[in-house]
């Protein structure tokens, strides 16, 4: 299936009227790792194309991280300092590792949501060009005032 990307206006918001938002219970699925029904299919291409994009695969993980920790350092016996460190230096070289795959972890639920691998990459350098040609056309705007005043 090929998809060919709508580009949207960087500065107009970044969701339409057509997504929609899956509710707690299958984002929480989703933030496991499961995939979303196709309905979801355009929000889920927002999910790991937007400008905040690493920050909502941080909290991702974070829900798969943190139930972990918390059920390790109520049931490993020993003293709470080494329990905590444990638990808190654990996540962190997870979370790490995590985010040295961040680029494909994200192709893949693109992927799941049923495009083909590279949309979110090509996607994300879509907007990023948009953004930066508005940029730079208000930097030259802003210069070219000031120079022709």
């Amino acid at each position: 299936m090929r998809w060919i990307p709508r580009i949207r206006n960087p500065a107009s918001p970044a969701t339409s009227a057509s997504q929609r938002r899956p509710g707690p219970a299958r984002w929480f699925w989703y933030a496991l790792g499961g995939g979303l029904p196709m309905a979801y299919r355009e929000w889920v291409l927002h999910d790991v194309t937007c400008r905040t994009w690493p920050l909502r695969h941080l909290l991702r993980l974070l829900v798969q991280v943190v139930p972990v920790a918390v059920v390790l350092v109520v049931l490993i016996p020993g003293p709470m300092s080494v329990r905590l460190m444990a638990a808190v230096g654990g996540s962190v070289v997870g979370l790490l590792y995590s985010f040295v795959f961040l680029y494909e972890a994200t192709e893949n639920r693109a992927w799941k949501a049923g495009y083909d691998h590279g949309t979110a990459a090509r996607v994300r350098e879509e907007r990023n060009a948009g953004r930066a040609l508005a940029a730079a056309a208000s930097d030259f705007e802003r210069r070219w005032h000031r120079q022709h005043r």
